[in-house]
């Protein structure tokens, strides 16, 4: 009997929210950078996308609770000491590598999620000369304007995080040999004896599992909104 040279470490939906979030990030950023020149004044496409963000933050949430082996939270939550000393480890002596989020890749994770969920949430009582958010009138002129700079700033913020993330996981399959950036595509990695779990369990009926999160998801951020008196359109 041969050993397998590979073992599957992400589930699809896990991997299809990263990468639609990759892109919703990217896209956020042009669509308020380049709104005059796509003559989108009123920065539609750019509220769309903050509204798809929020749902698929909505979404992993959910999904850390119900989805995949290596997707949920109790797999991979750690204290902050945990990732602390897992760090040292690593640059003492190496460390095991971890199938699923290592200690310190798990609150980069949680840091970056936190703060994107952050930044769409302070859109939605941002005001421009052309636009407001759908929660704008929810509170005074003058707090709308201070929460609009802090969401100016806040893509500063997001952009070191992403550069910090994208340089952990280059640095790992440099260095370590350990290709984080290729499993999150194709969710396959090395087989070999892993720290947390030695392959992926999937979540029974994972498509119609995820298309029911992400339903959920939808209700919750566009319920949530119109709940609070906010306008979508």
């Amino acid at each position: 009997m041969t050993t397998p040279r590979s073992v599957k470490a992400w589930d699809w939906p896990t991997r299809a929210f990263h990468w639609a979030l990759v892109f919703c990030i990217v896209s956020a950023w042009a669509s308020i950078k380049f709104a005059d020149k796509i003559g989108d004044i009123t920065i539609v496409w750019h509220r769309w996308n903050g509204f798809a963000i929020m749902v698929l933050v909505v979404f992993r949430l959910i999904w850390g609770i119900v989805g995949s082996s290596t997707s949920r939270f109790s797999a991979f939550l750690t204290w902050p000491w945990t990732a602390l000393r897992y760090a040292i480890d690593s640059i003492r002596t190496g460390s095991k590598p971890y199938l699923g989020h290592n200690p310190l890749g798990t609150w980069m994770i949680i840091v970056l999620l936190a703060s994107v969920m952050i930044q769409t949430s302070m859109g939605l009582f941002s005001v421009t000369e052309t636009a407001a958010g759908p929660l704008k009138r929810l509170i005074e002129h003058e707090t709308s304007e201070q929460i609009t700079k802090w969401h100016a700033r806040g893509i500063y913020v997001i952009a070191s995080l992403v550069v910090i993330h994208v340089s952990a996981n280059v640095f790992y399959g440099l260095f370590k040999k350990e290709p984080l950036i290729r499993a999150m595509i194709t969710g396959q990695k090395p087989a070999e004896i892993y720290a947390d779990q030695q392959e992926l369990t999937v979540a029974d009926h994972v498509t119609l599992r995820a298309m029911l999160c992400f339903l959920i998801a939808v209700v919750l951020v566009f319920g949530g909104i119109i709940g609070a008196g906010g306008k979508i359109l």
